[in-house]
């Protein structure tokens, strides 16, 4: 990447480069004028965008630094998922950092209790606070829900009662059977309608805690055992069972495509536009 001070020397270089180049030009004519006005003119564009880099570096390097439509925002190594799909292993040197994520299925609102309760929970989110000796994050978030498997299975189910109605025509089967199965097609369709238009938004809860060690196992290993300690003491407090998230669930903390599903919005922004344009 390049640097503050070298980003702005070298183009307070080619600013001084331009407006010599600009007085140098030998020659009079509207044509020599022009060249000089337009030298000029790049000289100080280039002293703006010097000047403008020493507070928006983190705008201007990534576009100069482009190489073939690819700009490089981080040098660091990506994230990638344990062995064992229970924590997320971060590489910096030789050193390891494992974050494991634990589910605290906790649903309780204040708008919910009385003022006595609100109090009993005020209490048992400090104790909460206090339980692990080591940092840990304690975070609530709304995630977009991914409904594109639910879309699919109700698409089939209407594909499967459309076939069923074509043999009941062709068979010329009592009209009251076949109006059943219009019936039943008709409801597939507004509930398959209603689904794909509609946001449906889960509440997750959620505890971490990381650790770093020499070895990619080790940190995971003290993360999984400081997890442990973290849920023992989430349990107790507020009577629970939270569990540690595994698998792709792992996605959803660091993948923008789990936290808000880009098929599914695509699918509710492309049904929106179609019914402006009808």
């Amino acid at each position: 990447m390049i640097s503050k001070t070298f980003l702005f020397a070298s183009l307070l270089g080619a600013s001084f480069l331009f407006l010599a180049l600009a007085l140098l030009v030998p020659g009079k004519g509207a044509l020599v004028y022009l060249v000089k006005l337009v030298l000029l003119l790049v000289s100080i564009a280039a002293d703006i965008v010097a000047f403008s880099s020493r507070h928006y570096f983190y705008l201007i390097s990534p576009i100069l630094s482009q190489r073939a439509r690819n700009v490089v925002l981080s040098a660091e190594e990506p994230y990638r998922l344990s062995s064992g799909a229970d924590s997320v292993i971060r590489q910096d040197g030789d050193t390891y950092t494992a974050t494991v994520y634990i589910n605290v299925p906790l649903y309780r609102s204040s708008t919910e209790m009385n003022d006595a309760e609100k109090v009993d929970f005020t209490r048992q989110v400090s104790r909460l606070v206090g339980i692990s000796k080591s940092p840990a994050r304690f975070t609530a978030g709304l995630y977009v829900m991914n409904k594109d498997l639910y879309i699919q299975q109700l698409r089939d189910t209407i594909s499967g009662v459309e076939s069923e109605e074509s043999v009941l025509v062709e068979k010329g089967a009592p009209k009251e059977d076949v109006e059943r199965v219009r019936g039943k097609l008709s409801m597939w369709r507004k509930m398959l309608e209603h689904v794909s238009s509609t946001t449906s938004l889960e509440l997750l809860s959620f505890a971490s805690v990381s650790a770093s060690g020499t070895k990619e196992f080790e940190a995971a290993a003290i993360a999984q055992q400081k997890a442990r300690e973290l849920m023992a003491g989430i349990g107790t407090t507020f009577g629970i069972s939270p569990n540690i998230v595994t698998g792709s669930d792992l996605l959803k903390f660091v993948e923008p495509e789990y936290l808000i599903p880009y098929s599914t919005v695509s699918e509710q922004i492309s049904r929106g536009i179609q019914a402006q344009v009808i």
